[in-house]
């Protein structure tokens, strides 16, 4: 128990610096867009509160780093993303914006996906891979999704099933609390991380100005589609194993 709580300590002081630039780096993207009226005065206001709420869980599940003591390149590239998926999701409950604005929340997005590929390399080449690194990435790619999946129903591009895109992953979650069997793990997928960006990039498309409204729609189907597959894949899997078990 002290060596957790010495090893948590020791991230924690690793982990304010990053946090701290990233504080600053979501104000210094967020005040450019405050200006516009739409957006609110709160708008710079929402991003940094959310962002302060994700910070303070990341400290508290530093332990999980361990044995590792720096926090690492591949933590901040996705601290990164964090930063900009907070920016995303101070958009959530404002009017849809004009057409500039959109091509510029469809870049950040791109941005925030293209970065998704550079963590898991850069934790496997530094050799800082941890559970706390692999949760990070994983929470930051479904709190991503939610968000996209938001804007996508919000500035009416979709109808509101699409929030199911958002929403299943949570929803697995919970399940997995009335059946503790669905909480086990399952093996790695290139299937799984495929269907995981393949959702991100029609959501991004769905938002972006050119999309019209029913092919955006139907792109979205094909997303929901796909991740039922990947979910429902998932639950058989782990459902066999358990059968196994009783057996």
């Amino acid at each position: 128990m002290r060596d957790e709580t010495d090893f948590r300590g020791i991230l924690q002081r690793q982990a304010r610096w990053p946090l701290a630039a990233g504080a600053l780096a979501l104000a210094a993207l967020a005040l450019p867009l405050a200006v516009d009226p739409r957006l609110g005065a709160y708008f710079v206001a929402r991003a940094e509160l959310l962002y302060c709420g994700i910070a303070t869980l990341i400290l508290a599940g530093l332990a999980a780093h361990a044995p590792h003591r720096r926090f690492g390149a591949a933590n901040t590239v996705t601290l990164s993303r964090i930063v900009l998926i907070c920016l995303l999701a101070a958009l959530l409950g404002t009017a849809e914006p004009d057409e500039d604005c959109l091509w510029l929340v469809a870049g950040l997005a791109a941005l925030a996906l293209g970065l998704d590929g550079v963590d898991g390399w850069a934790a496997r080449r530094s050799g800082l891979a941890s559970r706390f690194g692999a949760r990070f990435d994983m929470e930051a790619d479904a709190f991503f999704v939610l968000v996209l999946s938001v804007l996508a129903w919000q500035w009416g591009k979709v109808g509101p099933w699409v929030l199911l895109i958002g929403a299943m992953r949570y929803l697995y979650v919970l399940a997995g609390a009335a059946w503790p069997w669905l909480r086990g793990p399952v093996p790695d997928s290139f299937a799984r991380k495929a269907v995981c960006v393949i959702q991100i990039l029609v959501l991004i498309a769905c938002l972006a100005p050119l999309v019209p409204h029913a092919l955006a729609a139907t792109l979205a189907a094909g997303a929901l589609a796909a991740l039922s597959w990947s979910f429902g894949r998932d639950i058989v899997w782990l459902w066999r194993q358990q059968r196994r078990l009783v057996a």
